[in-house]
């Protein structure tokens, strides 16, 4: 029967790599929309869950801002492979090689499982030393080792299910994965309230929520994929084909990825070091704000997202017009999409700030925070959407290479200067981050530019 299917599902690719060539800006959307869907209703949660907790105090806030930084390094690290994957597989789809893409989704299933594996482990081992060299202290360490302790487990689902959209993204399908986060973004809202003030879980339940929405995504993805045989690309191992070349075809782009996420998570937690000097407060109004300006980098990632799937794909075809031409117009609706949110977030800082807590001393810089940063989006957008570019044309290094500069080179040592070294405030560590941001910006622009003028001469010469 699978044989029957087989033709099918290739023909029904095919024509989704040609309409792609065939109207590049209509594959940005088509790409893009879904997953912005996808990632609004995660902000929503996100919010909604900040909200929830709010409700509990101020340590719970401040417990929970010391917990995402960790939530996001474990993820993160999954997610950099996924975006591996995405590219391995969108390259070779775009030069006609199925097969390899099929055994490319099962390595890249295999070394999520295998490192995912070792930052669980790790993240459970020294969760308390980690949470102490954060800053926290009395109260608020107790609650955050709590609520980490029972999401760092659920990570097993929450890797699996990150490996499984990036796979279908590389293949051009980003309408279904996102339906099945999307689906377990409302659970996960509706099971906030039940087990934090129903079940008087607290915090924990927070976390709780979290752990079973996930395992219940998990179920969608594997009903789809093993049950359903939903996918263009074949999951199944008997006829699995280790190489080596394959996974360091993933890893080449993967662990520059999770290296970029693994710095920015360090960054946070840096941050929050950096923060924790001026109290628990001013740790928590940094969550807050962290969880506002997350509503502007949910679309604006999901629309620099594309260019993984794009600019991969394009690339197999010998299209690096298209490749130009893509991340130009993603370039110009990126911009559009900052400068709305920056005029939103500046101006209406103050009432949206104060859905999440009632505590002035938290609102207050909550308010500071996003509107020093508000400034830097269309600066920020640049670096993002370079970035993809770079990763969806095989090349991990230079977006690592970004990140750093702008998180651990550049707004770390400026934010550590400015506050432990000069005395100045906390305005200053916001400072910091828009000012890596908008030199990042330029270097990326010139760094992409060169990177595709060099690919246009090497398909000129062949």
């Amino acid at each position: 029967m699978s044989e029957q299917v087989g033709p099918t599902q290739t023909e029904e690719k095919s024509s989704r790599v040609e309409s792609f060539i065939a109207n590049p800006r209509r594959a940005v959307w088509k790409l893009s929309v879904p997953v912005m869907l996808g990632m609004g209703l995660h902000t929503l949660y996100a919010v909604t869950d900040m909200i929830f907790v709010g409700r509990l105090g101020g340590d719970e806030v401040a417990a929970l801002s010391f917990s995402m930084p960790l939530v996001f390094f474990s993820i993160g690290i999954t997610f950099g492979l996924g975006t591996g994957a995405t590219s391995v597989i969108a390259r070779l789809l775009g030069a006609g090689l199925k097969k390899d893409a099929d055994n490319a989704a099962k390595h890249a299933v295999l070394i999520a499982l295998a490192i995912g594996g070792v930052v669980i482990a790790a993240a459970l081992l020294w969760k308390r030393e980690i949470m102490g060299l954060l800053g926290t202290s009395g109260e608020v360490t107790g609650l955050a080792v709590q609520y980490f302790e029972i999401v760092a487990p659920g990570f097993f689902f929450t890797i699996l299910n990150t490996t499984f959209r990036a796979i279908m993204a590389g293949e051009g399908n980003t309408i279904t994965p996102i339906s099945f986060q999307a689906s377990g973004t409302v659970i996960n809202v509706l099971l906030d309230p039940l087990f934090i003030f129903w079940a008087g879980l607290g915090i924990s339940g927070a976390a709780w929520a979290t752990v079973v929405s996930q395992f219940l995504v998990l179920l969608l993805f594997a009903v789809h994929i093993f049950v359903r045989r939903g996918t263009f690309l074949d999951f199944r191992f008997d006829d699995f084909n280790p190489c080596a070349r394959t996974a360091w075809d993933i890893l080449r782009v993967g662990l520059p990825a999770s290296g970029s996420m693994v710095i920015i998570s360090v960054g946070a937690m840096c941050t929050n070091w950096i923060v924790s000097v001026f109290g628990n407060a001013a740790v928590a109004g940094l969550g807050v704000g962290g969880r506002l300006d997350s509503i502007y980098f949910m679309p604006t990632f999901a629309l620099a997202s594309s260019q993984v799937t794009l600019a991969g794909m394009f690339l197999g075809a010998g299209r690096i017009d298209l490749i130009r031409k893509t991340m130009v117009y993603t370039m110009l609706w990126g911009q559009v999409l900052a400068v709305s949110f920056a005029f939103v977030f500046y101006f209406f800082a103050t009432p949206l700030c104060a859905i999440f807590t009632s505590d002035q001393q938290i609102i207050a810089v909550a308010v500071s925070y996003i509107r020093v940063i508000a400034l830097a989006f269309p600066f920020i957008t640049v670096g993002l959407i370079s970035g993809r570019v770079f990763q969806g044309l095989g090349s991990g290094l230079p977006g690592l290479v970004l990140s750093a500069l702008r998180v651990m080179v550049i707004s770390v040592p400026l934010a550590y200067l400015f506050t432990r070294v000069l005395g100045f405030g906390l305005t200053w560590v916001w400072g910091a981050s828009a000012t890596a941001g908008l030199i990042t910006s330029l270097v990326a622009t010139v760094w992409i530019q060169r990177r595709l003028r060099q690919l246009e001469e090497a398909l000129t010469t062949e």
